[in-house]
């Protein structure tokens, strides 16, 4: 397993991350649906709003998995923020980066990831909002756009919510 690296910014990122109020808070409808919602287009057991925090990722949508947050040095969303747009694994067990790691070769043994980094208005990446199956797949440029159009709906949302606790 190779560990993520860090973002260049990644203490204006974590900055960013906490001013948003968001981490440990309860689930909220709105991320919920648009996880569920790309559950469904996607035909995946598992998405998520996950946000990548300095030692964790949190998940403030969770669809089809058992836990809220993992531990970030095995998280695919910490790879996925060091990328422009995000990051597409078809086959974790053919990636050097993931195919030794825990969540691959144990519960809830990932083998496709797609992720969409969540791009605050003024840079920052916070996390993604990712699919993820139980196989390999192919996630063509369509399926990315559409990816990218939900999470622009979960940025759009964080912007919203951010406005409102501030």
């Amino acid at each position: 397993m190779i560990k993520a690296p860090l973002p260049h910014n990644e203490a204006q990122r974590l900055r960013a991350l906490r001013e948003l109020l968001i981490l440990d808070t309860p689930p909220e409808e709105r991320f919920d649906r648009v996880a569920a919602f790309a559950a469904r287009e996607f035909d995946v057991p598992m998405a998520l709003v996950s946000l990548v925090d300095r030692d964790r990722q949190w998940f403030k949508s969770n669809f089809g998995m058992d836990v809220c947050e993992t531990a970030r040095d095995i998280s695919f969303c910490g790879h996925a923020i060091s990328e422009r747009d995000g990051l597409v694994v078809p086959d974790t067990l053919k990636d050097l980066r993931f195919r030794d790691n825990p969540l691959v070769v144990g519960e809830p043994l990932i083998r496709f990831y797609a992720g969409c980094v969540l791009r605050l208005p003024y840079g920052e990446v916070v996390g993604t909002l990712c699919v993820m199956d139980r196989r390999p797949r192919k996630f063509d440029r369509l399926d990315v756009a559409i990816l990218g159009g939900l999470r622009d709906v979960v940025v759009e949302e964080l912007v919203r919510r951010e406005e409102v606790v501030s």
